[in-house]
């Protein structure tokens, strides 16, 4: 026997006031699927990788020999050849002992945080840190002290202050909605001196920064400096996934602990296998970081010539400062008239007053595009001042 479902139900109600609010605030998001002919300035994807008839061919031909699927996680039947050699590409990479797999960024976050916080440990976390690194030190029930953005006397103050036997230093590597970089030599520094673990997310820096693409911490910082490395997969190796590195201690434990790796399905060896591919490009092309950074520079240089308010940032993550939420969902949509695709960002991702356009650079784009979308945003301009 059917029941017809009670439409002025608590929960119900409850779902539609939270709807209202958002709509009100004009903070309703919605996903826009991407056509054909749209350039893409919103994406991760900065060496160009996602695309590459290599990563294509590759993945492809993993899905043939190992299947679609893991099938279970890695510590039941789920874990393959195939991932145990990307672990050990990855630790290579990175200059670290060990590297573990997990299913994505925010699971590796959440799972590490859980592990090894509770409510005994004081975490201390850069203000503009990603969601999930605040997500996972709440999880884990542990206390996060916010230190104010890049600024390690704040930090140091936090410190001297705790009296938790076990401290963690928190931080991403490349902010992702600023595209600014952590000080993890201060950082490191600022940690060790406190007797401080220091944890970096280096999520937007893996394969863009560094000498080898090993991102802003790699080769250049110990497991003593930085004894907790992140990173992903999907943005600059243009695949899926993430992994953390450390100490062969750090590793073990997290495969006994951390629930995100323990209880679910391993990674798709198809994944495993593309990711190897993009690593052997990214050692053998290092040409694709060049052309990254010359656009940066191009792109740059144009947003300076006219006059647009970019934020400082010297990585590929080039915010557009607009502060009215409504005025960067105007110019992201006039710029989806132009079929080029940006992000617009507002609060509560990014704080209120602080709205902006998102806009992401890769190796592959070519000099006419970025022409283009220079042009389009030069339009939204005059458009405001009536010019």
């Amino acid at each position: 026997m059917s029941v017809a479902p009670d439409v002025d139900s608590p929960w119900r109600h409850w779902l539609d006031q939270q709807a209202l609010n958002r709509r009100e605030q004009g903070l309703w998001r919605q996903r826009r699927v991407m056509g054909k002919g749209y350039l893409d300035f919103a994406g991760n994807d900065y060496l160009g990788l996602a695309l590459d008839s290599r990563v294509i061919a590759t993945q492809a031909e993993g899905a043939r020999r190992w299947g679609a699927g893991a099938g279970a996680s890695h510590l039941v039947s789920g874990h393959l050849a195939v991932h145990e050699e990307l672990e050990q590409r990855l630790a290579a990479l990175v200059g670290r002992p060990r590297a573990l797999l997990f299913s994505t960024g925010y699971m590796a976050n959440l799972g590490v945080l859980q592990a090894l916080c509770d409510s005994h440990t004081a975490v201390f976390q850069d203000r503009l840190n990603h969601a999930s690194l605040l997500d996972g030190a709440r999880l884990a029930g542990a206390r996060s002290r916010r230190f104010h953005h890049r600024d390690l006397d704040d930090l140091h103050l936090l410190l001297a202050r705790s009296r938790e036997e076990r401290k963690l230093v928190v931080s991403d590597g490349v902010f992702s909605m600023d595209g600014d970089s952590a000080d993890i030599a201060g950082l490191a520094a600022t940690a060790a001196s406190h007797q401080a673990w220091l944890m970096i997310d280096d999520a937007h820096g893996l394969g863009v920064l560094g000498s080898d693409g090993d991102g802003c911490v790699g080769r250049a910082y110990d497991c003593d400096q930085v004894p907790i490395l992140v990173g992903t997969l999907g943005k600059a190796l243009g695949t899926a996934g993430a992994f953390v590195a450390g100490s062969q201690a750090l590793i073990e434990h997290l495969i006994q602990y951390a629930r995100g790796y323990v209880y679910t399905t391993a990674q798709p060896p198809a994944i495993a296998a593309a990711t190897l591919e993009a690593l052997t490009i990214l050692e053998q092309e290092p040409e694709r970081r060049t052309r990254l950074h010359a656009n940066i520079a191009y792109f740059r240089q144009a947003a300076a010539q006219a006059d647009l308010p970019l934020a400082a940032s010297s990585t590929p993550i080039q915010p557009l400062m607009l502060h009215d939420t409504e005025r960067a969902m105007r110019w992201a949509e006039q710029l989806n008239s132009h079929h080029i695709a940006v992000g617009a960002i507002r609060e509560p991702t990014v704080p209120k007053g602080q709205a902006r356009l998102r806009i992401t650079l890769k190796a592959t784009h070519q000099r006419h595009e970025i022409d283009r979308l220079v042009s389009a945003l030069i339009e939204c301009q005059a458009r405001e001042s009536g010019s």
